[in-house]
C-alpha cells in the first residue's frame, strides 16, 4: 500500500482533566481516509498525546498500511518516540513502548513535529471528542 501521513493530537483540560484524542488520516496526495475523534477520560496532556499515537498506530496497521509518517505538535512525544529524549514518566513509559512495538512492525515510519497551527484538524477533533462527553451544562472552554 501507499504511504499514508498520520495527524496525531491529544488534548487535556486541566491538565490533568478531561482528555480526548484527535487522529486525521490522509493518503499522499492529501486526500482523507479517515478521522478519529475519542473522549479518553481524565488524564495529562502527554498521556493524551501517547494515547493518539497508539491509536493512530493501532488504527493504520488494521487498515493494512505500513508505511507511515506521524505528524504530531508534541515536541515531547516528537523527540522521546527518535530517542531524543528519555522518557522517564512510568505512564509514558507504558504507553511508548507499546508504540515502539507497533512502529518495529512497520516496514517504513517516520515522526515529524509540527507547530499546532500545522496540526489544526486534528487539535479539532481531539477537543471535539472532550465536548461530546461533557455534559451540556458543563462551560465549555476551548
Amino acid at each position: 500500500m501507499d504511504k499514508i501521513t498520520v495527524y496525531v493530537d491529544g488534548a487535556s483540560r486541566g491538565n490533568p482533566g478531561h482528555a480526548g484524542i484527535g487522529i486525521v488520516i490522509v493518503d499522499k496526495r492529501g486526500n482523507l481516509i479517515k478521522e478519529l475523534s475519542d473522549y479518553i477520560g481524565e488524564t495529562t496532556n502527554n498521556i493524551a498525546e501517547y494515547t493518539a499515537l497508539l491509536t493512530a498506530l493501532k488504527e493504520v496497521r488494521e487498515m493494512g498500511y505500513d508505511d507511515v509518517e506521524v505528524v504530531s505538535d508534541s515536541e515531547l512525544m516528537v523527540k522521546q518516540i527518535n530517542g531524543e529524549y528519555e522518557v522517564k514518566n512510568l505512564g509514558l513509559k507504558k504507553l511508548y513502548d507499546q508504540a515502539k512495538e507497533i512502529i518495529k512492525e512497520l516496514k517504513s515510519f517516520s515522526i515529524r513535529h509540527v507547530r499546532r497551527s500545522e496540526n489544526k484538524r486534528a487539535d479539532e477533533l481531539a477537543n471535539q471528542g472532550i465536548n461530546y462527553a461533557l455534559d451540556d451544562d458543563e462551560e465549555i472552554l476551548l
